[in-house]
């Protein structure tokens, strides 16, 4: 099962590296074209809104109440599949469309909400609502998208779902390079982008459905008993599952306020923490979702555990590198990725700050991404949301406190005390979801963390004595032309993961670890 669950991990991980390299080469371009200005911000924000949306009702709260739910109708009533599916579709479709509807006739209110610093300047604040009309319907077909999904990941179809985000970077690029020159505002073009990559996603995946049969033949069901149950379990983890989310939708309405370019600077990073997140963490959470829901339904808690236990002790093999490269690597990332005609040294640094501070953070963002399925795979929604309540409030205390703190002492980055607050709530966040798995007696670690722990601590500090050894001081990369600085930066992180993993190799890790409990 564990070398079943690894090879989907890596299938997963896969297609969305694929999808990340072509979101840092769509983020390059945007840098490129239109760097940290007020259209980019504006456009930022207006793509935040249904993205949070998206968050929340399609990877959050939908996919995290349905899995678990199809999981079990396919084990236990496997003939009630088809009609599961059928009412989910027309429920959720008829939701979603009202709520797309009246997004679109509010976009000026909810402009208002989401980045009350944009009323006072009424450039940002008309290019945001004028660009959100075209964006939120990215919600409705993107939902319907994550239902797809959803269904394939039920059997063993990730590859699919896993690849599909892909078709949302070609659409913005598209748009970037041969939309925005016909428009008298060129960061006009985005929007429309977005929109494009919404409908593209969802045409994709409905042919793979129809091979299992599956094609969903709308209809309203509200009220379908199953239908009532994702209903009630998706309630309260549009708080659990999503908290990171709206934390960073709070920190985009404070850096609304902050000077020109922060919320560029924020996203770029945050964009850039998200890779290896997304190409790691969340693959194997996507994984184990449907495993541990099966586990549950089969009532055998010894597999259920070993399954978490597998799970966490790769992430944190995996996970630490991540998190140590990102924090290290920091300036020759932003620079080598970014820093070229609009895009200035000083923004650079600015974005480099609150990377690091989304860095120190990545491995509570993961623990997150990880132990949830440990709550939702038993259908339990209500526990998580008590603690990403705990956690949001840490963050929002935490945000006014560091800004406030930061402009005080006339430091030149207080948005990067807002990736930190972020950071922070991130693991008050895992640390609660950990604590009740173990209070619970759902999670009992098995034998050899301590081994595990002095491993990947040894490598890890070998890897960063390396990284820094080779990637000198940033005014140097500032120096370099493009191909010498990508030549540099590859030849860095080859040397650092090489010198990581051979330092766990002589600890005594083998790779036949990673395939048993």
């Amino acid at each position: 099962m564990t070398s079943t669950l690894l090879r989907s991990t890596f299938v997963v991980s896969c297609m969305t590296l694929i999808s990340r390299v072509l979101g840092l080469v769509r983020d390059v371009l945007l840098a490129t074209l239109f760097a940290a200005s007020a259209g980019m911000d504006a456009f930022l924000v207006a793509f935040k809104i249904p993205n949070f949306g998206r968050r929340l009702f399609a990877e959050g709260a939908f996919s995290q109440a349905f899995v678990p739910v199809l999981s079990a109708t396919r084990s236990q009533n496997p003939e009630e599949v088809k009609e599961l599916v059928d009412v989910v579709a027309g429920t959720l479709g008829g939701i979603l469309a009202v709520i797309t509807l009246a997004g679109v006739l509010a976009a000026p209110v909810l402009v208002m909400i989401f980045a009350p610093g944009f009323v006072d300047d009424g450039n940002k604040f008309e290019m945001s609502s004028a660009m959100l009309r075209f964006t939120f319907p990215y919600l409705l077909f993107i939902s319907l998208t994550a239902f797809a999904g959803g269904i394939l990941n039920t059997y063993g179809r990730f590859a699919v779902p896993a690849f599909t985000p892909v078709f949302l970077n070609l659409c913005l690029i598209s748009a970037a390079l041969w939309l925005s020159p016909r428009f008298e505002q060129p960061v006009m073009a985005l929007a429309l982008g977005v929109l494009a990559a919404g409908i593209v996603q969802l045409g994709i995946q409905l042919p793979f459905l129809a091979r299992l049969g599956l094609m969903p033949r709308p209809r309203w069901g509200w009220a379908h008993e199953k239908v009532r149950r994702i209903i009630r379990l998706m309630l309260p983890v549009l708080f659990g599952s999503s908290v990171a989310q709206i934390n960073m939708l709070l920190d985009t309405l404070v850096a609304s306020f902050l000077i020109t370019g922060s919320v560029s600077w924020l996203y770029y990073s945050d964009r850039l923490m998200e890779f290896p997140l997304g190409i790691f963490s969340i693959a194997l959470a996507t994984v184990i979702l449907p495993s541990l829901s099966a586990r549950h339904a089969e009532a055998s808690s010894e597999a259920f555990n070993a399954m978490l236990d597998w799970a966490l002790r790769l992430l944190i093999m995996i996970g630490t590198p991540a998190m140590v490269g990102l924090f290290l690597l920091s300036g020759p990332l932003i620079t080598t990725l970014f820093q070229y005609n609009a895009f200035s040294p000083d923004d650079v640094n600015m974005t480099r700050y609150s990377l690091m501070a989304y860095a120190f953070g990545f491995m509570g963002f993961s623990m997150v991404k990880v132990l949830l399925p440990g709550f939702y795979s038993r259908q339990d929604t209500s526990t998580p949301v008590r603690f990403g309540i705990v956690a949001m409030a840490t963050n929002m205390v935490l945000n006014v406190t560091f800004v406030l703190t930061i402009l005080q002492l006339g430091w030149v980055a207080p948005h990067a005390g807002l990736a930190l607050a972020t950071s922070m709530g991130a693991f008050v966040n895992a640390g609660l979801l950990y604590r009740r798995l173990r209070r619970d007696g759902v999670y009992r670690p098995l034998a050899g963390w301590g081994r595990l722990g002095l491993q990947v601590t040894m490598a890890s500090i070998a890897m960063a004595t390396v990284l820094l050894w080779l990637s000198g001081d940033l005014a140097n990369w500032f120096a370099m032309d493009l191909w010498a600085r990508i030549i540099l930066l590859v030849e860095v992180i080859l040397a650092g993961g090489a010198t990581y993993f051979a330092v766990l190799f002589l600890c005594g890790v083998r790779p036949r670890h990673l395939l048993h409990h």
